[in-house]
């Protein structure tokens, strides 16, 4: 069974830094693109970034590029997302997922709230 844990979330201040982690069992995960997704209140579901097999390829959203910075560690079967210079408009849930062939295994999700 495919699972995914996100853990990290939290009430940060602008500015501030927090590091989510997402946890995962039941695939072979050193051969699957990770990838993090955020939902606002009332918003969509948005992509935030995504890392390939063996860190090859990390892709950002415009939004996050620069201040968020995606890693994997292969050993623990673990990605994370490092969050730095946090904006109120960061504030959502954030989920992990593995893409095979679709993004079709989510996380519960990990709540980031940002005040001004």
């Amino acid at each position: 069974e495919v699972q995914l844990v996100e853990s990290g979330g939290g009430l940060v201040q602008a500015g501030g830094s927090l590091r989510l982690s997402c946890a995962t069992a039941g695939f072979s995960f050193d051969d699957y693109t990770i990838g993090w997704f955020r939902q606002a209140s009332g918003k969509d579901r948005e992509f935030v970034s995504n890392i390939s097999p063996g860190s090859s390829n990390i892709n950002y959203a415009d939004s996050v590029r620069g201040r968020f910075i995606m890693s994997r560690d292969d050993f623990k079967n673990a990605v994370y997302l490092q969050m730095n210079s946090l904006k109120p408009e960061d504030t959502a849930v954030y989920y992990c997922a593995v893409y095979q062939n679709g993004w079709n295994y989510w996380g519960q999700g990990t709540q980031v709230t940002v005040s001004s």
